[in-house]
């Protein structure tokens, strides 16, 4: 059984809203589906009780990928602020799908091209709700 994930009510409208104008164009990124996957599952708080530990759009987070032992920090981000050369990864990636409302220590795996990618969210570095901002 997966893990219960933690979603705001905001993100939850606003990733909603992005999966259906996404779905009206032409060219939808593959990771849709299973994105909208996710918002099913998830457990929608408002963003004042979302726990601190919990990823959440624009947050940033330490990841560690449990095959090489090797660390990165990245932002979870809407698509239009998405820029690989500042770790901003867009939630259509399959990494910003795969971590999104999960909280630290949990373990998230996703296929890739070459196999099956693990990694574990070791800590939230960043969350613009427990920092006080309910609207980023």
């Amino acid at each position: 059984m997966e893990n219960v994930i933690y979603l705001t009510e905001l993100d939850y409208k606003r990733l909603v809203d992005l999966i259906q104008l996404q779905r009206q164009g032409a060219g939808a990124p593959a990771n849709i589906g299973k994105l909208g996957e996710e918002l099913k599952r998830a457990k929608r708080v408002a963003s004042e009780e979302i726990p601190a530990d919990v990823v959440t759009m624009n947050s940033r987070v330490l990841l560690r990928d449990l095959q090489s032992g090797k660390e990165m920090e990245i932002t979870l981000v809407y698509p239009k602020e998405a820029d690989v050369n500042a770790r901003k990864i867009s939630i259509f990636a399959p990494v910003g799908t795969a971590i999104l409302g999960c909280r630290e220590g949990d373990e998230v795996e996703w296929p890739v091209p070459s196999g099956t990618i693990h990694y574990k969210i070791e800590k939230v570095t960043f969350q613009p709700e427990s920092a006080g901002n309910y609207n980023l």
